[in-house]
């Protein structure tokens, strides 16, 4: 059964929502989730970790991008 992976960006207020991609955020996580609802559902804790973690909510924001797992590392 294929799973799916939940990419987590953390982008700066400076980038609009819409711009906050792989390449433009200002850190970029990943963990595993069992379907397309728990995409997104625990990745704070990863977040917490982030060098970035204490500027959510006031200069930078999270954004969530869920993909299926291909099996194959990136």
């Amino acid at each position: 059964m294929d799973g799916y992976v939940a990419i987590i960006l953390i982008c700066l207020n400076t980038v609009a929502p819409g711009a906050c991609t792989e390449e433009t955020a200002a850190d970029v996580m990943s963990t595993p989730a069992d379907s397309e609802l728990t995409c997104n559902f625990g990745w704070q804790e990863a977040v917490g970790r982030s060098a970035f973690a204490d500027r959510i909510g006031s200069t930078a924001y999270v954004k969530t991008i869920c993909r299926r797992a291909t099996g194959e590392s990136d």
